[in-house]
Order: C-alpha cells, then structure tokens, then sequence
C-alpha cells in the first residue's frame, strides 16, 4: 500500500505543478455548455417572415392581426409586408427572409362560404432548425383561427391534456449531464493517458522498473491517480456548471451524496478504460490523435445531446456498451429529476462492472520491463 500511495504521490505532485492540464480539461467543456446550452435550448426569435395579402378581405386582415398578434407577445417572427409574391418567395431564396406567407385572393369568400380556404407558407428548408420552428408556429396559428368564435355547449372532439413531471427544462441543464461527462473524460484523457505516455516516453517509467514495486501496485497506483484527478475536475464541474445552469438540485444532501458516488464510478471507468487503451502504446502521439475519434464515439452516441431513441440500430448498439451512456443517464436522474439512488443503481453497477474488468484486463497486458 505504501509503495502504491507513493506513486499517487509522484503524480498528483506533478499534476498540480502543472494547474494549466486541469485548467485545460475544464474550460473546453464549460465553453460547451455555456454556448451550446444557448445557442441550441433558445427558442426562434424575430424570423422575418413575409406577408403577401392578395386578397385584402377581413378574413385576410384577420390573419394578419393573428401574426401582429404573436408579434407582440412571444415574439417567434416580425411579419413583413409585401406586395409581390415573386419578390418574397426571391427574398427567402436568398436568405433574407426566414420565410412566406401567401394568402391567395378570393381567401376571405372561400371561408365564408367554406370552400376549403387555404393560405400558402413557403420556406427555406435547407435549414431544417429554423423552417420547423416556423412551420410549427405558423401550423398554431392556423388551428387557432379555425377555431369557431363562439364555443360549443357541447364539445364534439377529444382533448389532450398534457401534465408535466418537472418543470421547464432548458437546453443547457439538459447538456449540463453530458458536459460534466466530457469533462472527467478531457481529465482521464489528458491527466491520465497523454501523460502516462510521456512519462514513459521520457524514460520515467525506468525508475519504477528498478524499485521492488509489483506489476499491480504500480497499475493501482497510477489508475488511482488518474482517478482522483477526475474527481476533482467532476466536483469543480458539477458545482460551476450547476450554477450556471441554474441546477438547484445540489444542496439535496441525498442528491450530494449519489453525485459523489457517480462521481466516483465515472471517474475509475473512464481511468481503467483510458488505461487499457494506452498500456501497450510507446509513441506520444497516438493518443493525441485518439482523442477526436475516442470524443465522438463516445460522447455522441450517449444521449447527452440528442435523445437515443432517435438513433439507427448499429448506434444505439453503440450506446448500451458506452460507458458514457450510463454516466449521463445518472446524473441526469440525479441533476435534473431528483431521483433516489435506487433509481440510478442499474448506472452505477455497470459502470463498477465496467471499471473492473477493463483494470482486470490492463493488468496481466502490462509490461514491467523495458
């Protein structure tokens, strides 16, 4: 136990001479959650959309006040007049306008006559974000002036009533999981295997292989090591990114203590795995060049950004074997619906699993020779 302790020492005296690795391993993710969360979880605001009235109608001025309307108040797009459809649909082509909306003459006789009155909304689809948004709204507004002005005594269709279990969650504390992965993972990645390569490329390994330190001593030692150096990112993280996030969750002391537990298993799952990885590896570029392919299969495939039941079959096959996939799903339980650890048990116990036989493969395949 000394011996093992002595390594951690080495390393843990070396990894705080150097602040820039932590340093380096927790902006990258904090930039991710802070721009992403912003840029992605942000509802459309002020799209220009155009208006083309060729009817002139008061079911055509009834229309127009509906988009005035949700201009005032939630504010999706700013109706534009035109008086040239050719110019709009040419206008949104080229990127000015987000979008068309055309209402036909003879608009307001089809409705009151209900001949299947329509109006025509005509949108840049090479850009799917912002043509959904539109479509969605526009699709809204519609329902709603077909709504008949006076409300039946009797209702003739089936509505929906939609409870929701938590409140509204934004984009970015539904990233905050996926950030808090990626930065122990940037940790383990940096703090444990770019380093364990340079050291033995350096030649510092040497002066273990010279001590009567054993094969398993000196593999604990420097997984443990890599490991507490994820901890520590994990605790910055899950403190700085729940404050940004606006995450309320931490001050449960049950919540606190299952956050430190997945800290943990995260942590010697990422280590043992990044370890198994580089344990017969010389060259210091190679896991350097391993990151970018290790960031996205990994990362990607997990949920952490996009739901996986939105994947093909090969990439959720992917996911059930990521240890990344149960990291996020338990600290979303944890973070953002404030479960119990009993709901959260199945995460825990493959990433246990997982950090066992990836340490138990390392060990007979490294080498305490030169």
């Amino acid at each position: 136990m000394n011996r093992m302790m002595a390594i951690v020492e080495r390393e843990m005296r070396k990894f705080f001479r150097s602040p820039a690795l932590m340093l380096a391993s927790m902006i990258f993710p904090l930039v991710q959650l802070i721009i992403l969360g912003n840029a992605f979880g942000g509802k459309i605001r002020d799209a220009k959309v155009a208006i083309v009235d060729q009817d002139g109608g008061p079911q055509a001025v009834r229309v127009k006040e509906a988009f005035d309307s949700v201009r005032a108040n939630i504010r999706t797009f700013v109706p534009v007049p035109y008086n040239d459809e050719k110019k709009a649909v040419e206008d949104v082509r080229d990127g000015k306008l987000q979008g068309a909306v055309i209402i036909p003459p003879q608009f307001s006789r089809r409705v009151y006559e209900q001949n299947h009155p329509r109006i025509a909304l005509v949108v840049d689809n090479s850009d799917n974000f912002m043509s959904s948004a539109v479509e969605t709204e526009l699709s809204q507004l519609t329902d709603a002036l077909n709504q008949p002005t006076a409300t039946p005594r009797i209702l003739q269709q089936t509505a929906l009533d939609i409870v929701e279990l938590y409140p509204y969650i934004e984009y970015m504390k539904y990233l905050l999981p996926g950030s808090l992965v990626l930065a122990m993972f940037v940790s383990v990645m940096i703090g444990g295997g770019m380093l364990y390569i340079d050291d033995k490329a350096r030649g510092v390994h040497e002066g273990y292989l010279v001590t009567p330190i054993s094969k398993l001593e000196l593999v604990l030692g420097l997984n443990l090591a890599g490991a507490i150096k994820a901890v520590m990112t994990g605790v910055i993280i899950v403190g700085i990114g729940s404050l940004l996030a606006g995450v309320s969750t931490i001050f449960n002391p049950l919540t606190a203590i299952g956050l430190v537990i997945m800290i943990v298993l995260t942590s010697m799952a990422f280590n043992t795995m990044m370890f198994l990885l580089m344990v017969r590896i010389e060259d210091p570029l190679v896991p350097r060049a391993m990151f970018g392919i290790l960031n996205t299969l990994l990362f990607f495939p997990s949920g952490s950004v996009y739901p996986i039941q939105a994947f093909p079959r090969w990439l959720r096959a992917i996911a059930k074997c990521d240890p990344f996939t149960y990291a996020v799903d338990g600290f979303k339980c944890l973070l953002l619906k404030q479960t119990t650890l009993a709901a959260v048990w199945g995460d825990m116990l493959f990433l246990a699993i997982f950090a066992a036989i990836t340490l138990g493969i390392a060990i007979p395949l490294f080498k305490r020779t030169l």
